[in-house]
């Protein structure tokens, strides 16, 4: 299959289709409809039929999707058909919640390494995962071929660490630090900013959910 570009907004809804089909498979259900779909994950029947016409024919006017078959084209999709490893780069609070967060269960992904300045924890295994000095950072990422890390350094260090990590072979960051890091070309960022993202949310309950 030729690998084509898709929409921003379509690509960061595959994996909320993947997990619910997911769901309906469990369930022994074969076969749903963009409507059924619609409702379950909250994106308007005419939206999830445009992202699924990116990739052909899907589905049978009449008939609806039949899940197997959605899961296994989704699955290779998103890398699901193989495991990924990723880093976790600072085990702080927000590193510890992530560790013991089951990626694993719901996806192909799983925190195979972790790093911190702390000497107390390095060299020691939490969660089943083992944790690192910052000194080996570049060092494992490429032992272990990771290209994928998760950032949740402090931010007056992220750029640092930032840049010692694409030294190492990582090609895609999950920026969790409220800086906004400077990658080279071919290097993908993607930031979560919890506060940022808690202050929208109270805006749009205080400015929005009172209109009649």
């Amino acid at each position: 299959m030729t690998e084509q570009k898709i929409p921003r907004a379509t690509a960061k809804r595959l994996p909320i289709y993947y997990r619910y089909l997911n769901i309906l498979l469990d369930a022994d259900k074969t076969r749903v409809s963009s409507t059924e779909l619609s409702e379950a994950v909250k994106v308007d029947s005419a939206t999830i039929r445009r992202d699924f016409s990116y990739f052909g024919a899907l589905g049978k006017r009449g008939y609806g999707y039949d899940v197997e078959s959605l899961i296994k084209f989704f699955k290779k999709i998103l890398n699901q058909d193989r495991l990924t490893s990723v880093a976790l780069i600072g085990v702080g609070n927000l590193g510890h919640a992530l560790l013991n967060f089951n990626f694993h269960q719901d996806s192909n992904v799983r925190i195979s390494a972790a790093f911190d300045v702390k000497q107390e924890i390095a060299n020691t295994i939490q969660s089943g995962v083992p944790i690192y000095p910052m000194t080996d950072l570049r060092t494992q990422l490429e032992e272990q071929q990771i290209e994928v890390a998760i950032l949740t350094v402090p931010s007056q260090v992220a750029q640092e660490v930032t840049d010692e990590a694409v030294s190492g072979g990582v090609k895609g960051i999950l920026n969790f630090t409220p800086l906004r890091i400077t990658v080279p070309k071919g290097v993908r960022v993607q930031n979560v900013d919890l506060t940022n993202e808690l202050q929208t949310l109270i805006y749009f309950l205080e400015h929005y959910n009172n209109l009649s």
